[in-house]
């Protein structure tokens, strides 16, 4: 059932020992680590530098660090996975966010790991990398008690060729697979015989290096609104057993491999090449945007990238302005906000935006005159999404907007 992995391991075995960390002082102890480990690690200071760095070295993998000093991580991590040059690069979000799994992972993030990570932590995170070399992220293990239906998923999974599939019929045997081989992903049955579905998902997870394991339950038993949101928080998908439910599990499966490994064909494309930011972009075509600023020439410089990838764009030129205006226009669907501003600044105005009934998740993007320390942490403190220096990069601002309006 596996097939074409060899081209894949095979220019990982030449770079196999190098990883890219990012931002110090986190970034020196991890890269302390990898050295531990037996990898090579280069640390990239900012989030450009990190950007540039993957392109020049082409490592195995890329752990990166949300809280950047001069960019988001976020529209490091879009820029990466839209450069042909780096797409294929496995990265892996280190935050002190809990609530990023899912933007991330839409992202083409790897995995997502929440700070503080702990030695036990890395430890997992570069057993995956190493498996992720060897193995060429394909490898999946099936959790099913029936015989006939579990050589039913391991056929139906692996019929493209794509998957190296693993099948055991207990929970126990599902431990010990883990504990001595790396998986990619888990296709779990609720129904077994040995243990309850739900404590074996516990137990998956606290095993070392499993804690982010995407977990895919495949289930005929009938679950219950609360059964269902439980699950949903804990694994990455569910799915009801049923004549047709084969299909659409094979769909899902393969799915997640082609997201992991960045594929780049007609059909499974997630990875589109660089445009210029004169290019229409599709995902961003349509969005609508308020932009606040005092100085005109700022808004009309902003409005025109916007209106080039085909956004609907109105402006405030001050706090009190845009308050006033998001409360006659609730379609906004991201603010760039400037940070200094007379009268009312945009610290106060973004806590304003977050008072107004439907706009606590509006996503806020600061316009900063200069990357201070401590700058990120005021601005998220006072409302913000997010932020970008200024003058601000019209790749960066449109990877960022990506980012927060990908849903």
């Amino acid at each position: 059932m596996r097939a074409g992995a060899g081209t894949h391991a095979r220019r990982g075995c030449r770079r196999r020992r190098r990883t890219l960390a990012a931002a110090p002082p986190f970034g020196a102890g991890l890269r302390a680590r990898t050295h531990q480990t037996g990898f090579r690690g280069v640390v990239g200071r900012s989030g450009e530098a990190g950007r540039l760095l993957a392109r020049h070295y082409r490592p195995s993998a890329s752990p990166l660090d949300l809280g950047l000093r001069d960019v988001s991580g976020w529209a490091v991590l879009d820029r990466l996975k839209r450069d042909p040059e780096t797409a294929e690069i496995p990265v892996h979000i280190i935050s002190v966010f809990e609530d990023g799994l899912e933007r991330g992972i839409n992202l083409g993030a790897s995995t997502y790991l929440t700070k503080p990570v702990g030695k036990e932590t890395l430890e997992g995170l570069f057993a995956r990398i190493d498996a992720f070399i060897s193995t060429g992220g394909r490898r999946l293990l099936v959790v099913e008690d029936e015989p006939v239906q579990l050589q039913h998923i391991l056929d139906t999974v692996g019929a493209q060729g794509e998957v190296e599939a693993v099948g055991v019929g207990t929970g126990k045997e599902a431990l010990d697979q883990l504990r001595k081989s790396q998986f990619d992903c888990v296709v779990l049955d609720l129904g077994l015989p040995d243990v309850d579905g739900y404590k074996l998902i516990d137990q998956i997870h606290k095993l070392p290096g499993q804690k982010d394991l995407p977990i895919i339950i495949y289930t005929a038993a009938e679950l219950s609104v609360n059964s269902e949101a439980r699950l949903r928080k804990t694994t990455k998908s569910v799915i009801q057993k049923s004549a047709e439910s084969g299909q659409e599990l094979a769909h899902e499966v393969n799915g997640f491999f082609y997201r992991v490994r960045q594929v780049r064909s007609v059909a499974t494309a997630v990875v589109e090449p660089l445009r210029p930011p004169e290019a229409p972009d599709i995902q961003l075509s349509g969005r609508r945007a308020l932009i606040v600023d005092d100085d005109v020439r700022n808004i009309f410089a902003l409005t025109a990238l916007l209106e080039r990838q085909g956004m609907e764009v109105v402006h405030a030129e001050s706090g009190r302005d845009a308050l006033e205006l998001l409360h006659d226009n609730p379609s906004i669907e991201v603010v760039l906000m400037d940070i200094m501003m007379p009268g009312m600044d945009g610290y106060e105005a973004m806590a304003g935006v977050r008072r107004i009934g439907g706009f606590e998740n509006l996503p806020i993007i600061a316009l900063t005159a200069k990357a201070m320390k401590g700058d990120r942490e005021k601005c998220l403190e006072a409302g913000a999404s997010d932020y970008i220096a200024k003058p601000v990069d019209p790749e960066q601002l449109l990877a960022l907007l990506r980012a927060w309006l990908q849903n």
